[in-house]
């Protein structure tokens, strides 16, 4: 997949989904384009070398993940306990649609089960 192609993907999860580019602060990272559900980013990559898309992950299935798939390793600047690292390069489409879907999910609902324990 294309970043262009990834990019429409990702704005096509929902209507709550932003895109930015956060870290324009920082040299190394300003390039960096990362994509928000309820604020919180759940997909993020460097525009300039569209080859890691870092994700969240359930931590019961990244060791998993990292022995079928050869595409998904270590995520870039993120807990590894959490987070995956996607070689947009190897992976096929389905799978990066799949687990940057899964990321959406996860980061959405769990902004949700935040939002409720709050108001309690």
């Amino acid at each position: 997949m294309n970043i262009e192609d990834y990019r429409l993907y990702c704005l096509s999860l929902g209507d709550d989904v932003e895109e930015k580019m956060p870290f324009g602060a920082f040299k190394a990272a300003a390039g960096v384009l990362a994509f928000y559900v309820g604020g919180h980013i759940f997909s993020f990559f460097d525009t300039d070398h569209f080859s890691v898309v870092t994700l969240k992950c359930q931590p019961d299935r990244i060791v998993e993940l990292k022995e079928r798939e050869g595409a998904v390793g270590d995520p870039y600047n993120m807990s590894a306990r959490h987070w995956i690292g996607v070689d947009a390069t190897m992976a096929s489409d389905a799978l990066l649609r799949e687990l940057t879907l899964n990321s959406y999910t996860l980061v959405r609902e769990g902004k949700k089960v935040r939002q409720c324990r709050q108001r309690t």
